[in-house]
């Protein structure tokens, strides 16, 4: 039992060590460069820029190491590249099996699509978890390295509440995965919709006429720059986010169902 899921996690360890280790790397030098930029008052440099933009990149209390990582590292990393990067890991789930004929002899064991679905998608949580605790534990020793103190249940807090936010990015790729034969497709498809969407809440949501639209992206329900300055967070889009991914993930099983492989 879960053979499918064991199988496709430990196709992804040395990917998930490998991003692990490049965002730990990242987030060293961004703390590194911190120390560089001290004394020199950010919140000036960037008050001319576009309200849009102050908020879709989370550039707030800058003179602090919580402001710095949330704009420099969180908003980039965290919100919009793992964004795309499980959106694009996803897309390719059910996608590259079909492209490259192997689906018939998946479906040809005793195992169930909805099950072949769940476990291969399954195996997304190894990367999601693992990027989130040892980054997180990196960045808190770097931080202290600095002699810079960031509170360590905020700290948690945002690795944590971006999990639901990445699940329902993967969730993304994964309806692309069963929607469309070439991997390729599914993949640009998903990172594309990711993206747009970021745009949609940090660019086009801003304007008064179009303030509605925000609420169709995932990036609307988590803010990490907030959280990690002050723990403010609210519990209710954390449970939107999952409603949202229990939905992809629904409408993924319909669709995989239905279709005539």
């Amino acid at each position: 039992m879960f053979e499918t899921a064991r199988y496709e996690t430990g196709r992804r360890v040395r990917g998930t060590v490998i991003l692990t280790v490049a965002i730990a790397l990242y987030s060293a030098f961004i703390i590194w460069y911190f120390t560089v930029l001290e004394g020199i008052n950010l919140e000036d440099v960037f008050q001319d820029l576009p309200p849009a933009m102050m908020e879709a990149f989370g550039i707030e209390a800058l003179s602090t190491i919580e402001g710095f990582l949330g704009a420099e590292l969180y908003n980039f990393v965290w919100v919009l590249g793992l964004g795309l990067y499980f959106a694009y890991a996803a897309g390719g789930i059910i996608a590259t099996d079909i492209e490259n004929e192997r689906m018939d002899l998946l479906l040809s064991f005793p195992i169930s699509r909805s099950q072949l679905l769940a476990e291969k998608f399954a195996s997304l949580l190894f990367p999601i978890v693992v990027v989130n605790i040892f980054v997180g534990g990196a960045i808190y020793f770097f931080a202290s390295a600095i002699g810079e103190s960031i509170d360590p249940v905020y700290l948690v807090l945002v690795h944590v509440l971006s999990i639901p936010y990445l699940l329902v990015c993967a969730g993304i790729g994964m309806v692309f995965s069963v929607m469309v034969s070439r991997a390729a497709i599914a993949e640009r498809g998903a990172i594309g919709v990711v993206f747009v969407l970021f745009l949609v809440e940090s660019v086009v949501g801003g304007a008064d006429e179009y303030d509605w639209i925000q609420y169709v992206s995932p990036t609307y329900y988590y803010e990490p720059t907030p959280i990690l300055i002050d723990g403010t967070y609210e519990l209710i889009d954390t449970g939107i986010l999952l409603v949202a991914f229990f939905g992809l993930l629904l409408l993924s099983q319909i669709l995989f169902h239905r279709r005539d492989i």
